[in-house]
């Protein structure tokens, strides 16, 4: 049996740190949302202001149906949320907590190109 150096404290700490399966499993699909640099462009221009699938078509160069497939992914996870207007769907990233994230993702990859370069 190999050593554990942990003490049983610290053990006990971070089993009650870590999330249930499901949480994981959630967190999991949830940061997958990052994974696509064409659904960071969507998020990043959505933190901006609130947009149609009309306008993110042009302002990006994607095609109605890629942009589509994309937001309904973001949606799906919770990364954005809609609002009808007449005939119109208008999304917006969903909150703060999405905002932060994309601010700490960029943050923590200029850190690391900086020690890097």
């Amino acid at each position: 049996m190999q050593p554990v150096f942990l003490e049983k404290s610290t053990q006990t700490l971070i089993k009650e740190s870590i999330p249930s399966e499901q949480i994981c499993s959630n967190l999991s699909s949830f940061y997958s949302v990052f994974s696509d640099s064409t659904r960071l462009k969507i998020l990043i221009s959505l933190l901006t202001c609130e947009m149609c699938v009309n306008d993110l078509s042009k302002l990006l160069g994607i095609n109605q149906t890629t942009l589509s497939h994309q937001l309904k992914i973001l949606k799906s996870n919770g990364a954005v949320t809609t609002t009808r207007r007449n005939k119109y769907i208008f999304y917006k990233a969903t909150n703060k907590f999405v905002n932060n994230i994309m601010i700490n993702g960029v943050d923590f990859y200029l850190e690391k190109t900086k020690k890097i370069g």
